[in-house]
């Protein structure tokens, strides 16, 4: 029996390679900025791309540490090393958050939570992803002239004298050079990534030249990551990690979908967002069990690995296998890489992750998305992250119910005393209405959802009907939802009308808003089955019938 060996495309090794080497750099930056050390990035970037990969549902996704999620985790690491006094005290807490986090990932992608990213509005997109990129900007204010940074952003600019008073040009050079050979070695060629150019030629520069004294990485294990199973004694720091844990998973979540998203416009495929949620949390599982950064889908990474051929899963596990012995030959080369250049490294990182371009259209897009966005970004700079993510998707949600709201307002027809005759007259014509009854009819038709951003409108117009009216018409063909609010609403103006001695007629109810009055018994208590018709030629039938009706009552009132 024959044992098929799958064979591999030389574009997933092009590509995983190519990955692999962007990645160096960032993920060492990512760790140094993290507060762990360079090896916990790097760590991060080799198991979180490796099972990430095996186990997600985006074929050419490279994951690893990404700007928005080492921002959080310098911000939860900082949090709990502040409560437990030594980052020796704080370790197994902080990894147990990490843990947790993609433990949350897997049951978001059980669950099936994926498909719920998709309701995030842009301006909150925009508004949070900018606000990373200015954190990560400013935290390199101080690296970049040599002094280390603080945590905070309150921090950075309460202290912001002490590094300009006591400037180590030679820090600054060496940060200026790195962001300008990214920036400019590839209008020469782009056959070799700049970064990796910048890293190395930049870095050597203090080694060929010994008078330039600027901090460096410094030491970096050398061989296999250890299991660190210290974490789960941390199991009493439960209530301290449970709400980071759950923001992490949020955010890598976000960012990890955002990029599926993007590589499916680029390659005309799908992504599974289960798979992908379950991979990214297998990740970061095994991630934190080796003390590394949790880590997502990595945009730069992955437009690399697609530019060099990247087809299939294995391109992103074999960045990963790359970085790893990139871990066991050149640990001790990568000690010597000066902060500045990782701070030039992740200045161009916080830039590439502003939105630009949502910048750039600010004073054209409308007032609210404007507004959505600015809030978001200062309460991502200046606050909580999930709180700017809250924030946004609660005004935005406000804004677009007022929106939809001032749309059925706008749109919706009425019958009514504010009406001139001939406006009233006009609409029974459009509806068919015979004349011998034309004064006794009152039509409303509600063009959209009837919810509680309307629902007030809509008893005004009830209250509207013309005193000599004994049928109202509510058209509801175009009304494909109902709220409670709009439930309740409608069940008071029924009432009210036919205290009144004005019935009402619905015409083309759909089936929500026909489940949910059915549920609170709306129908039939108060509302017929014979009072539901679905065409205007059969509701002018019911109509004409219950004005017979009453004519005869009244009949026999005046005969008595």
């Amino acid at each position: 029996m024959k044992v098929r060996i799958p064979t591999i495309d030389k574009g997933d090794i092009f590509g995983g390679l190519s990955a692999a080497i962007v990645a160096l750099p960032l993920s060492l930056a990512f760790g140094m900025q993290s507060g762990l050390g360079a090896i916990a990035g790097l760590y991060g970037a080799i198991a979180v791309g490796i099972f990430a990969a095996a186990f997600g549902g985006t074929a050419t996704q490279i994951s690893g540490p990404t700007g928005p999620m080492t921002v959080v985790s310098a911000t939860i690491i900082a949090t709990i090393i502040g409560v437990k006094g030594s980052i020796e005290a704080a370790l197994p807490a902080i990894l147990l958050c990490f843990f947790l986090a993609g433990v949350f990932q897997v049951i978001m992608g059980i669950l099936g939570a994926g498909r719920y990213i998709r309701y995030i509005p842009y301006p909150v997109i925009s508004g949070f992803m900018t606000g990373i990129g200015i954190i990560i900007i400013l935290l390199q204010i101080y690296p970049s002239l040599g002094h280390v940074s603080p945590r905070t952003i309150p921090e950075i600019f309460r202290n912001i004298s002490t590094p300009l008073e006591n400037i180590n040009w030679y820090a600054l050079a060496l940060c200026l050079q790195t962001v300008a050979i990214i920036y400019l070695f590839p209008k020469i060629t782009k056959a070799v990534p700049s970064l990796l150019v910048a890293l190395v030629s930049v870095s050597l520069l203090p080694i060929l030249f010994p008078a330039i004294q600027v901090a460096v990485i410094g030491d970096i294990p050398t061989g296999l990551p250890k299991l660190n199973f210290q974490l789960f004694s941390a199991i009493t720091d439960i209530d301290l990690v449970i709400t980071s844990s759950l923001t992490l998973a949020a955010l890598g979540s976000i960012d990890s979908l955002l990029t599926s998203v993007v590589v499916d416009n680029i390659t005309r495929t799908s992504h599974d967002s289960r798979k992908e949620l379950t991979g990214q949390g297998i990740g970061n599982m095994v991630s934190a069990l080796i003390g590394g950064l949790p880590g997502a889908g990595a945009f730069m990474r992955t437009f690399v690995n697609l530019k060099a051929g990247g087809k299939t899963k294995f391109s992103g596990i074999f960045h990963g296998i790359i970085l790893l012995l990139i871990l066991l030959g050149l640990g001790r080369f990568a000690s010597q890489i000066p902060m500045a250049v990782l701070s030039g490294v992740l200045i161009t990182v916080g830039i590439s992750i502003m939105d630009l371009k949502g910048l750039k259209h600010i004073w054209r897009v409308t007032l609210a998305d404007a507004a959505v966005m600015v809030i978001v970004l200062l309460l991502t700079v200046f606050s909580d992250l999930l709180k700017a993510i809250a924030a946004g998707m609660i005004i935005s949600s406000i804004m677009f119910m007022k929106h939809i709201g001032d749309i059925t307002q706008q749109r919706t027809v009425s019958s009514r005393k504010k009406n001139t005759q001939a406006e009233n007259l006009a609409l029974n014509r459009k509806y068919n209405i015979p004349e011998d009854i034309t004064d006794k009819v009152s039509i409303k038709k509600i063009n959209g959802p009837l919810f509680f951003g309307n629902n007030l409108y809509f008893r005004d117009l009830a209250r509207e009907i013309p005193p000599e009216s004994q049928i109202l018409l509510i058209d509801m063909r175009e009304t494909p939802y109902i709220d409670q609010s709009g439930l309740y609403t409608l069940e008071d103006i029924i009432l009210g009308l036919e205290q009144q001695g004005v019935h009402v007629v619905l015409l083309g109810l759909q089936r929500q808003p026909e489940s949910r009055m059915r549920a609170i018994h709306l129908i039939p208590n108060l509302v017929a089955e014979d009072d539901i018709q679905e065409d205007l030629t059969s509701a002018l039938e019911v109509i004409r019938k219950h004005l017979t009706a009453k004519a005869a009552v009244q009949a026999t009132a005046t005969t008595s």
